[in-house]
């Protein structure tokens, strides 16, 4: 039979931290040698033991803000051979991008309901423990579902000249005023002008009403 993993659970409420602890060392695949309540507390056991994994939540004293993203970071970068399970209350974008940002190897990202499917908390200790990355499917959804929202807004559609255009009329400016400032012709403008109309949807309505639409539209999405 495989020596069971040896972890630290870090989290600062007793009762889930417990109750984790159980669950997992009731496995037979896991050796809990520490369970801790903070950061600090966290850092100076992986310092002290020979460790195979921790668990860690993200909001952690003393801030109960991203500890345990950062405690994930200096580990990964201190002690490679150590993977990370971060636990979180929520499906929070944010903070998978912030765990995520400097690399996968050795991180998974869970959500704190995963606690009671012991199987799958078991299987995000070994991938990371092996250097490679879980995130839980739901979290997965959340990002997806962020991606096609950003891919809908409605500026991702003009060009870039045309969402320049677009800011210098937020500005309060003429299409000349604009032509000048940019060293265009006032035609060009307008024809920039009439293509972002006609991307955001505005194509017909009068003039004016159409330029107050689109400067409306990128207060609401720049």
């Amino acid at each position: 039979m495989p020596e069971p993993l040896r972890i630290v659970i870090a989290e600062d409420h007793y009762l889930v931290r417990e109750g984790t602890r159980r669950l997992l060392e009731d496995s037979g695949e896991v050796r809990v040698v520490a369970a801790v309540g903070t950061a600090e507390e966290l850092l100076d056991a992986v310092r002290r033991f020979r460790l195979d994994a921790v668990i860690t939540d993200i909001r952690m004293p003393p801030g109960h803000n991203t500890e345990g993203i950062t405690a994930a970071h200096h580990i990964r970068v201190h002690h490679q051979d150590i993977g990370v399970v971060v636990l979180s209350q929520h499906a929070n974008e944010q903070y998978a991008f912030d765990l995520f940002q400097h690399g996968t190897d050795g991180l998974a990202y869970l959500l704190k309901e995963r606690i009671g499917e012991v199987d799958e908390l078991l299987r995000a200790l070994h991938e990371v423990r092996a250097g490679r990355s879980v995130i839980d499917p739901r979290i997965v959804e959340v990002l997806l579902g962020s991606r096609a929202k950003a891919a809908d807004a409605p500026l991702t559609r003009l060009s870039p000249r045309e969402l320049e255009v677009l800011r210098h009329m937020a500005q309060g400016k003429t299409n000349r005023a604009i032509a000048e400032y940019l060293t265009l012709s006032e035609s060009t403008i307008e024809k920039h002008v009439n293509s972002t109309f006609a991307k955001l949807g505005l194509a017909e309505e009068p003039q004016v009403h159409r330029r107050v639409s689109a400067v409306l539209t990128y207060l609401r999405h720049a």
